[in-house]
């Protein structure tokens, strides 16, 4: 394996298309593309002319057969099949979140890769945002955190894609779409078991789906949490409580689609010193983080407050020159595969606190109802 990394692509949806293809090509010297993979025909060709890609394929066990040295995962779906064949293949992995849908998946997925002694990464590029990075460092300084905040206000989505060029995948056959609902609805029931809709719902299409980012996000400054105190799911929204030593952190996930105005926010609050980072649509191509401080003076009036631009340079950008680097480098991804179990393990925890209204010590740990297979 020399230091360009040949890579495989499976699924050319939205992520693929908006972001890891666009600035794979403008890294020649890290990786080459090797084969794209999709169910849709429409979408594989498209994505092919593009970017120049002579190997396309439907079935992502043909791309095992190709001169590959890693694989990216960017379906939706739970990654655990493909990841597993992949390891066991000796690829290196990226995959999107969620990396699966249980605890026991994603403890397969692992052990796959630790006996090929390959790379599995998990692409949450907002911990590879240099706001972010700030906004980690930062917060180490804050003394006495008592309220972490995390506010995520879903909007609607296409606005902001509008601009690119976009392909879209021809409609599959029926026998198809039932089969991905069908896997999705029973690895659904393995992880969480027989709920209501509602919560069956919230946990494939807001925890696993947007939430692990700020789960994975807020555990990469303040670690694990020691308690899950309160968890509620509504048809609109989540809203979670986790105990981290002496900081209460309150989550609140709502979905407002009636504006096209995206806003995920965190912010840290102690007695002399406030920290916030504000994160734009992460459909948007380099768009700005914002950190801001606030300060002031003990008894007076007092106060102010910065904001700060830290960079321009796009996180999923980042995230891949890691990924490169981990693989060789031999080093473990910031996001490995055993950090980002927890926040599935987390996924789960927030149902079961939902259920019976009862709180979780040590929400992010592999409880042993979560490890049966």
């Amino acid at each position: 394996m020399g230091t360009r990394l040949r890579i495989g692509i499976v699924g050319c949806g939205l992520v693929a298309q908006v972001m890891h293809l666009h600035y794979l090509r403008e890294l020649p010297e890290l990786y080459e593309i090797v084969a794209l993979c999709d169910v849709s025909a429409d979408l594989r060709a498209a994505c092919a002319r593009d970017y120049n890609i002579s190997c396309t394929c439907a079935d992502w066990r043909d791309l095992l057969a190709q001169p590959l040295d890693a694989l990216f995962i960017l379906t939706s779906g739970s990654h655990a099949p493909i990841a597993i064949a992949a390891a066991e293949a000796g690829l290196h992995i990226l995959v999107e979140k969620p990396m699966c849908f249980s605890v026991p998946e994603g403890q397969a997925m692992i052990a796959a890769a630790e006996r090929a002694h390959v790379t599995l990464m998990v692409a949450y590029n907002k911990r590879y945002d240099p706001a972010y990075r700030r906004f980690a460092e930062e917060a180490q300084h804050l003394q006495d955190i008592r309220l972490a905040r995390i506010t995520t206000l879903e909007a609607p989505f296409v606005p902001y894609v509008a601009h690119y060029r976009l392909h879209r995948p021809g409609p599959l056959p029926l026998a198809v779409q039932a089969a991905f609902a069908a896997d999705n609805a029973t690895r659904i029931a393995a992880a969480i078991g027989e709920v209501d809709p509602l919560s069956a719902h919230a946990y494939h299409l807001v925890l696993l789906d947007s939430l692990v980012h700020e789960f994975n996000a807020v555990r990469g400054v303040l670690g694990e949490p020691d308690r899950l105190e309160f968890a509620d799911i509504t048809e609109h929204g989540v809203t979670a409580v986790l105990r981290f030593g002496a900081t209460q952190c309150v989550l609140t996930w709502v979905d407002l689609p009636g504006i096209a105005r995206y806003a995920m926010e965190f912010a840290f609050y102690a007695p002399q010193s406030r920290l916030t980072v504000a994160f734009p649509s992460p459909f948007l191509r380099s768009a700005p983080t914002l950190l801001t401080r606030e300060g002031g003076e003990t008894d007076t009036a007092r106060s102010w407050q910065t904001e700060e631009i830290t960079a321009y340079d796009e996180s999923f950008r980042a995230e891949l020159m890691h990924f490169h680097d981990c693989v060789t480098s031999g080093r473990a991804p910031i996001t490995s595969a055993a950090d980002a179990l927890h926040d599935i393990a987390l996924c789960q925890s927030v149902i079961d606190v939902h259920r019976r209204r009862a709180p979780r010590d040590r929400p992010s740990e592999f409880a042993p109802s979560m490890t049966q297979a």
